[in-house]
């Protein structure tokens, strides 16, 4: 697309119909195709874990007493691992204990619980040039914190993937959108990678401790620049998802300006708003189903990470609007503080919300690098919540429902015009909505993901 084109540039696609895709047409030789980067969203890359001499389960982790992980020697799948959950039940509250972050107030930074060590799958070591294998992660949650459609709680699942093979693309994740660029001559490990990280740490503010989040930042500086130098030197096209998106924004950020210049062509970010979604804020009960069958179906457990705040209403996107209304009081997202109060996180917890998320939320803005946002719209998404006793432990007594992906509120994807495309940093910014696709539909539905991956390669061609 000529570099001239208008910013910010907002396109409604109307009518499925009226927009007929031919992505073979669209497909370029496969050695004029820009290296593309994967982040997917929350819960798509996998985790390992090595329990140390220092592990302690009837401190750490209490329901992991009685022998529940005998015969767990090195290196073991933590998440996900629905086969081992399948067999043994038992492990269940042990995983989603083992999974709990800690914030150790001396260090001033998130760790995990004493005695456990973790490793993302498929991470590149850190001083590596060049990624390793990364399986996928097919995922089915229930009752969670991110990404659930309307009121049923269930999440879309997610994917990513460095070296990506062929049997593992059919379920979850980013599988369909892989599958979708290698018909258009995108090849695994060639010009195709992914990035995993740990879902559950989070940017913090420039000069916190961040020691994960930091060393996810320089790995994928490395794939950067490996993608780029196994490509003659073309810059990567970074395409992400949902939580990735918001990954993927601070790490530009956070790069000096020459590097994102020299090494990033386009970011295309998918299924992420400037602001966060409303429904992030149904906190729900701290007791899983019973029987519980997801490690992540425990509050407590979710509630622990790092990245728990992430993507809560931001107070520049949705200012004093009542995004949750009781009897005696409404919040809005300035509100937020006192109602993590009343649903009963510590003072602490909230200090961190202040100190470390929110600054960050605040920050999201412009990457300095030229960026196509995609959204879909068109489905019913939660605007407010109604508690009229305050009891926030409970299902909200009506959900007020308006415009979105089901996740992301429309309000949250126009105020990317705003603070990413009227922003003069950002010479080259565009935003499509999709009508009547879902957050997770961006990525999988068959008219939204031929319109993804036009975008990709309009990205590819583009002189800017």
């Amino acid at each position: 697309m000529d570099g001239q084109a208008a910013k910010p540039l907002l396109v409604l696609l109307v009518a499925w119909a009226s927009w007929p895709i031919f992505v073979g047409s669209l497909a370029l030789e496969a050695d004029r195709l820009h290296p593309v980067i994967l982040l997917p969203g929350y819960g798509c890359s996998q985790l390992d874990a090595w329990l140390t001499g220092e592990f302690d389960p009837a401190s750490a982790a209490p329901s992991c007493c009685g022998g529940v992980l005998e015969g767990k020697k090195g290196w073991f799948r933590l998440w996900n691992n629905r086969t081992a959950l399948q067999e043994d039940p038992a492990l269940v509250p042990c995983y989603a204990e083992l999974l709990r972050l800690v914030y150790d107030p001396a260090a001033g930074d998130y760790r995990n619980v004493p005695g456990v060590e973790t490793r993302v799958v498929g991470s590149a070591p850190r001083a590596a040039s060049a990624p390793t294998t990364l399986l996928q992660s097919s995922i089915s949650l229930r009752v969670l914190l991110f990404l659930f459609v309307r009121d049923n709680f269930s999440l879309v699942p997610f994917f990513t993937a460095s070296f990506i093979p062929r049997s593992l693309f059919r379920n979850g994740c980013m599988g369909k959108l892989v599958q979708a660029l290698e018909a258009v001559g995108y090849r695994e490990g060639e010009n195709l990678f992914g990035a995993p990280y740990d879902f559950r740490y989070a940017p913090a503010p420039p000069g916190q401790a961040n020691k994960e989040f930091s060393c996810f930042l320089s790995r994928l500086t490395a794939l950067v620049e490996h993608a780029s130098e196994r490509n003659g030197d073309m810059p990567v096209i970074l395409v992400t998802h949902s939580l990735g998106g918001i990954n993927a924004d601070a790490f530009l950020r956070r790069s000096p300006l020459a590097w994102r210049t020299r090494y990033v062509k386009h970011f295309v970010m998918a299924s992420t708003g400037a602001g966060g979604g409303v429904f992030l804020l149904r906190f729900g009960s701290t007791s899983p189903p019973s029987p519980p069958t997801d490690p992540l179906s425990f509050a407590n457990t979710t509630r622990s990470f790092a990245s728990a705040f992430s993507a809560l209403p931001s107070p520049k996107v949705f200012g004093d609007a009542p995004l949750v209304v009781t009897r005696a009081r409404n919040y809005s997202a300035h509100d937020i503080p006192e109602y993590l109060r009343a649903c009963g996180f510590s003072g602490d917890e909230v200090a961190r919300y202040v100190t470390r998320v929110l600054p960050v939320t605040l920050g999201f803005g412009a990457p300095a690098v030229p960026m196509t946002c995609v959204n879909g719209v068109g489905t019913p998404t939660p605007e407010a919540l109604v508690y009229l006793d305050g009891d926030f432990g409970a299902d909200p007594d009506e959900v007020v429902y308006g415009d979105g992906d089901g996740g992301v509120n429309i309000a949250s994807m126009l105020a990317l015009d705003v603070l990413i495309g009227a922003d003069p940093v950002q010479d080259y910014f565009k935003s499509r909505l999709f009508r009547n696709t879902s957050h997770g539909g961006v990525i999988s539905d068959g008219f939204a993901l031929e319109r993804l991956v036009s975008e990709v390669l309009e990205a590819n061609r583009a002189i800017i």
